[in-house]
């Protein structure tokens, strides 16, 4: 049976570590998941003006259609100030809205994340489970991955080159698509 899983990474930085890791994710997922890579580059910081005179932008719309047709949502996410990055946690808020919520509701989540800290992205990764509770998903609370000192994992076009934290990722993938 085919799965798919929607990947969004919280990071706009061309060197993201956290865009490369979704992208290992991709490469190390079981034959029977695609990893479907969404983008929240294009979308704007979320103002209920502009929502109600232009409605949901295309690229949320896209976003929106990207969720309605996966099995899942991974959510890569650095972490900023020990939290959750604007950006993402704005792309989830426009992503919400309209029928956005319904899509949410029930939906396998996993989050996981890189930082070049030493403490990874565990305070991030804590910030999200009230988004995801109110959003109504459904967290997948049965493996963790926080990926620390991620400089000395990744090369300079921020490839996953570890293949210790590639075995990892991998475990973790094939956990998130055997409890789907």
């Amino acid at each position: 049976m085919s799965q798919t899983i929607l990947g969004l990474s919280g990071s706009l930085r061309r060197g993201s570590f956290n865009a490369g890791l979704l992208r290992a994710a991709a490469e190390v997922a079981p034959a029977s998941v695609t990893v479907e890579i969404g983008s929240i580059r294009e979308v704007p910081l979320y103002d209920a003006d502009l929502e109600a005179a232009e409605g949901l932008p295309a690229s949320v719309q896209r976003l929106q259609a990207q969720l309605a047709a996966a099995d899942a949502l991974l959510l890569v996410t650095p972490e900023y100030n020990n939290g959750i990055p604007g950006v993402f946690k704005n792309a989830l808020d426009w992503m919400s809205r309209g029928p956005g919520l319904k899509m949410f509701e029930g939906k396998p989540v996993a989050v996981l994340g890189a930082s070049p800290g030493g403490f990874g992205t565990v305070m991030a990764q804590n910030h999200w489970l009230p988004v995801l509770r109110t959003l109504r998903t459904k967290p997948w609370f049965e493996g963790r991955m926080i990926v620390a000192r991620a400089g000395t994992l990744f090369d300079k076009d921020s490839n996953l080159t570890d293949q210790a934290t590639r075995e990892q990722l991998a475990a973790f993938m094939a956990g998130f698509a055997a409890s789907l």
